[in-house]
């Protein structure tokens, strides 16, 4: 497929996915979404890619929501089943999902780093979701991502307000993961993703599926009911589930198949 708004390159088992309309500050409409849904499709059908890290083109922007001049002009707007970028209705990809805000992080632009499972933030970066400043609501899931991870009164306080909030006070809140100094998003997204491709991929798809689908009961019900969940159940089936144990006692680096 020929993408014409974002960029895929690969570094082994690491995808890196750019959100590349510039001129807009990476701003998405309908046709980007529809290749992001794509981008994404493969990313989570191919055994060879582990994780993903997704940042925005340029050093201003890691992307600034909802195209609004293209709405405004007439232009369609929707996506796809995957939501906002592809991502933000994305309940089934079990792969680790890095942000490197790599600058402003509006409306739709912070929902699709909220819907990733790390986010790393240069000190230039900033996050809101100031639809209500344009007669909008940030229903791409930053109304409900963003309470379960800082808590109610804090997400209320920064959704009711549309206030902008720094990379540092994202920290502060709980949603971001690390603060580098502005250009160095990226590298130190990939610095977390080169760490986390170290693990077997089956124990950390594993991992990721059971804290999500574990979350949304009760803990009784999440332990009693883990071991069935399919990426753990895949685990237990896979070879990294042999070659994990028998490295250890031979006192070797493991030889991670992903499957």
């Amino acid at each position: 497929m020929e993408l014409k708004f974002s960029t895929v390159e690969r570094r082994g088992p690491i995808a890196i996915v750019t959100l590349s309309r510039p001129e807009v500050y990476n701003a998405l409409h309908t046709d980007a979404h529809f290749e992001l849904q794509k981008v994404f499709d493969d990313f989570a059908a191919d055994p060879e890619q582990w994780i993903a890290v997704v940042t925005g083109s340029g050093d201003k922007a890691f992307c600034a929501g909802n195209d609004l001049k293209w709405q405004a002009a007439g232009g369609k707007r929707g996506w796809d089943k995957g939501g906002f970028a592809g991502l933000t209705s994305r309940f089934d990809c079990d792969k680790p999902i890095i942000a490197a805000v790599n600058g402003v992080a509006m409306g739709g632009g912070f929902e699709i780093a909220l819907a990733c499972d790390l986010i790393i933030a240069a000190e230039n970066a900033t996050f809101a979701l100031p639809e209500p400043r344009v007669g909008l609501a940030a229903l791409a899931g930053g109304l409900h991502r963003l309470p379960r991870q800082i808590g109610l009164k804090r997400a209320m306080g920064m959704i009711l307000t549309a206030r902008h909030v720094s990379a540092k006070e994202g920290q502060e809140l709980g949603f971001v993961n690390e603060v580098v100094p502005q250009g160095e998003a990226l590298n130190a997204a990939l610095r977390w993703a080169e760490t986390i491709a170290k693990n077997s991929p089956m124990s950390i798809r594993a991992s990721k599926q059971a804290i999500q689908k574990g979350l949304g009961v009760s803990l009784e019900q999440a332990i009693e009911e883990q071991r069935e969940y399919p990426a753990v159940k895949a685990m237990a089936a896979s070879q990294d589930y042999i070659e994990g144990p028998k490295a250890f006692s031979e006192k070797r680096p493991p030889k991670w198949v992903g499957k």
